[in-house]
């Protein structure tokens, strides 16, 4: 696509979203890459807390019985 295809997209987006909702649409998306790098930063560092499940354990003898 040419130059001008891409001007005539962008003026259309801006036309049926508008340029306030745009901006909050770019701001979403934004904070959404940036959280998610922070989150696959922290889980690669080394002696944070211990992760939790909701897995209920259980003690082999008490099934045995």
């Amino acid at each position: 696509m040419s130059v001008s295809h891409w001007l005539l997209v962008a003026l259309v987006v801006l036309i049926l979203f508008g340029g306030s909702r745009l901006g909050d649409i770019g701001k979403g998306l934004g904070e959404g890459i940036k959280n998610f790098k922070k989150g696959l930063t922290e889980d690669d560092k080394p002696g944070g807390p211990p992760a939790t499940t909701d897995a209920k354990v259980i003690d082999e003898k008490q099934d045995k019985s």
